[in-house]
């Protein structure tokens, strides 16, 4: 059964002012408000979430919570987990895209816990992650244009 997350992103500007503000927000229902723009590389405003850090931050904690889940079915405790991830923006035969995002968290666990099992859970929580068997997805687009 498909699942779907609505949204709306709002921008106002005008795109002929050659400093025309990147800042928009995405909402939806019963959430806070998600203040965005684009990198500061690309004349964002550094204070807000961009693209790549919301890929970044969708796929850490995609993994993580997948990870959490198979380790709560196997029954390997786990008191903590923080992850330094980074998203990293490359250029690769003249295509701009996420090339690579690294995972690297710190899982706290229980004196006399099999690191081996851990990091054979961690592993596994790839192959079920919905975000990352996402990234190659499909963009299915519909533009609607109207005159203001």
């Amino acid at each position: 059964m498909a699942h779907t997350y609505p949204l709306t992103l709002t921008w106002t500007g005008n795109t002929l002012d050659g400093t025309y503000n990147r800042n928009a927000t995405v909402a939806t229902a019963g959430k806070h408000d998600l203040a965005v723009s684009s990198a500061p590389e690309y004349a964002g405003d550094p204070g807000r979430w961009n693209p790549e850090d919301l890929l970044g931050s969708a796929l850490a904690t995609c993994h993580m919570l997948t990870f959490l889940a198979l380790c709560a079915k196997a029954k390997v405790e786990v008191r903590g987990y923080e992850d330094h991830a980074e998203a990293v923006l490359d250029t690769v035969d003249k295509v701009t895209r996420i090339t690579q995002v690294h995972l690297r968290p710190v899982i706290r666990v229980p004196r006399g816990t099999s690191m081996a099992k851990v990091e054979e859970l961690f592993e596994k929580a790839h192959k079920y992650c919905f975000v990352a068997n996402s990234v190659t997805c499909e963009a299915v687009m519909a533009p609607r244009v109207v005159e203001v």
